[in-house]
């Protein structure tokens, strides 16, 4: 690709970020809360609930531009492959990192895809559910990818997000967002401890996860966080 090429795609890739992250804002007025952790220039990894195709933008419109810039969000290519526009769309547009969840090829081994743009300095936003949650469950069990890219790269902090109401938003088979109030909750890093095997160390991140939905199930009302209380978006 030529370097006029390279910038008409740089340049691409900016102001959708910007329009993406402006529309995101105005629709549902998104609300960043960071418990436990704060913005920050150190590569991440963030991973979030996943029930929306929106729910990377959510998150990255709560970054700063110039995290945004270097953020990339990890899809599925087996969708957003499927044809030139979307691959247009998801590469070229948003930036995003395609993976194939069902890979024979090693050069499509999604972990070796994944770190190859850590080792470039950029982060990354997963759904460790590997799929949409279209369940009544609050979080589909944590598949393997979390742990294989910690254990990888120790050094890049692991951001768990919990993203709200993005599903109600932009539901599964439509396009126009519904104007309505959503929050992304930022929580502390989360690391793998010493010795901690694989299931134990993708439930601890699990649970973590759970731990800052800001209105969690009603059995699970005497777990809520006192500092969710008062930014509750509920009438």
């Amino acid at each position: 690709m030529s370097k006029l090429g390279t910038r008409t795609f740089t340049m691409l890739q900016t102001v959708t970020s910007v329009g993406l992250s402006a529309l995101a804002w105005a629709v549902t007025g998104v609300r960043p809360i960071w418990n436990g952790s704060q913005p920050s220039d150190r590569q991440r990894i963030y991973f979030a609930n996943h029930a929306s195709h929106g729910d990377f933008i959510l998150l990255s419109a709560c970054l700063s531009e110039k995290e945004r810039a270097r953020t990339h969000a990890v899809a599925a290519a087996d969708y957003w492959g499927k044809s030139r526009l979307r691959r247009f769309i998801a590469q070229d547009m948003l930036s995003s990192v395609l993976i194939h969840r069902q890979w024979t090829d090693e050069a499509q081994n999604p972990i070796s895809i994944m770190l190859s743009v850590l080792d470039e300095g950029h982060s990354l936003i997963v759904f460790p559910e590997g799929t949409r949650n279209m369940t009544d469950q609050p979080l589909l069990p944590f598949r393997s990818g979390l742990y294989n890219l910690s254990m990888a790269r120790p050094d890049v902090e692991l951001i768990p997000c919990w993203i709200e109401n993005m599903s109600r938003v932009l539901p599964k088979g439509q396009f126009v967002p519904v104007p309505l109030l959503c929050r992304v909750v930022f929580g502390a890093p989360i690391a793998i401890a010493p010795g901690e095997e694989r299931r134990a160390f993708l439930d601890r991140a699990r649970e973590t996860l759970l731990a800052l939905n800001p209105r969690p199930p009603a059995h699970d009302a005497e777990k809520w966080n006192p500092v969710f209380r008062k930014t509750s978006c509920d009438p």
